[in-house]
């Protein structure tokens, strides 16, 4: 059986990709019995009784029901916080898509649905001429956007929908999270989006003022097709 997959991306860096897509994993598991999550590109560590290790990675790994070797739901895990080019040079290392790709289908072959978190938004770059956006175009999966609901949300949105499309690959549904529980007319926003993207809306995070209350509550259809 070929695992379902599913790519997580955002339309910026720290808009809420990483509880989206944990929160996809587990909804996942009412549908498939074994969900993976993978972060291909991390970067960022903490020190942890068994080494370094990053906060997204560990996360998808905590939400999931298969255990996966680290080579294979992350292999790239980098140091230093930055732009995953950045980070890989810094590591002396070279980002390869390619290698990715393998990974991924190994990784495919432990499991009946896999949820890929992409880093940063759509277009950061990954290597000297690569981009997130060759990473899913290679694999070939159906995009998940992450909205981050907050002022210029509507031409991030916009343009990464049109940068999915470009690629040829499907826009599967969108998330809108209220990062900023302060914006203006955010209801306003989300019906402009629903009407615009052509895409449904998977779910409507709220602001969460703790982390003990991140629940997201998915619509009727969402990763259904």
């Amino acid at each position: 059986m070929t695992a379902r997959g599913w790519f997580v991306t955002g339309t910026d860096t720290e808009v809420g990709k990483t509880l989206v897509s944990c929160a996809l994993v587990q909804h996942l598991q009412a549908r498939f019995p074994r969900v993976v999550g993978m972060k291909p590109v991390a970067a960022g560590t903490i020190d942890t009784p068994h080494g370094p290790d990053n906060e997204d990675a560990m996360a998808l790994r905590a939400a999931g029901n298969v255990a996966a070797p680290r080579e294979l739901d992350n292999p790239y895990c980098l140091p230093l916080p930055l732009s995953p080019h950045l980070a890989a040079r810094a590591a002396g290392q070279v980002i390869d898509i390619e290698l990715l790709a393998q990974r991924y289908e190994r990784l495919a072959a432990l499991a009946d649905a896999v949820v890929v978190e992409g880093a940063g938004g759509f277009l950061v770059p990954l290597n000297d001429t690569q981009t997130g956006a060759d990473l899913a175009q290679r694999l070939a999966l159906p995009v998940v956007m992450v909205v981050g609901l907050r002022l210029g949300c509507l031409n991030h949105a916009l343009l990464t929908a049109e940068a999915i499309r470009a690629r040829g690959l499907t826009l599967a549904g969108w998330v809108a999270n209220r990062v900023d529980p302060h914006m203006a007319r955010a209801d306003d926003n989300i019906a402009t989006l629903a009407a615009r993207l052509g895409a449904p809306m998977w779910a409507e995070v709220p602001h969460f003022a703790a982390a003990a209350e991140r629940r997201i509550t998915w619509q009727a259809g969402a990763a259904q097709a």
